[in-house]
């Protein structure tokens, strides 16, 4: 994120982080309550094609000018927008408001890429991974 001329400074790389992080947490649950629930309950909080593996997960997937135009043209807008009430689409509403004031600072596609294969590498359905990166993304609050 360094090397991308719209992240300027550590509260835009934190911002850029955690709505990177958060779509990719929330998808890892989202697979966990599928396999849970009957698939006759189980009810999709957000279109499919904004889970993270429809879109991100794909190393070799959109990339550059397509995948900024993806984020910042529909994907924000989507789910800034997302009709969700608190009682119907209590995850939704979730998502909604986690967006209500994110912004991707990311100017360049292809260094966007980049952070989110990073982010492919962890695996939030494992514990161990999961714990060691919330004192990881801890610190760097603190910091």
């Amino acid at each position: 994120m360094r090397k991308d001329a719209g992240v300027d400074g550590d509260a835009q790389r934190l911002g850029q982080l955690s709505w990177l992080l958060f779509l990719k947490i929330f998808d890892t649950q989202e697979e966990e309550l599928e396999l849970e629930m009957d698939a006759e309950e189980y009810r999709l909080p957000v279109p499919a094609r904004y889970l993270w593996r429809n879109w991100a997960a794909d190393a070799e997937g959109i990339t550059g000018d397509a995948l900024l135009e993806f984020v910042n043209d529909d994907l924000f807008p989507a789910l800034k927008n997302l009709t969700a009430p608190r009682d119907k689409n209590p995850r939704g509403f979730v998502v909604r408001e986690a967006f209500s004031d994110a912004y991707n600072y990311m100017k360049n596609g292809t260094l966007l890429r980049q952070v989110i294969n990073k982010l492919n590498e962890i695996n939030f359905g494992d514990s161990n991974e999961r714990h060691m990166f919330g004192d990881i993304y801890e610190q760097i609050l603190r910091d």
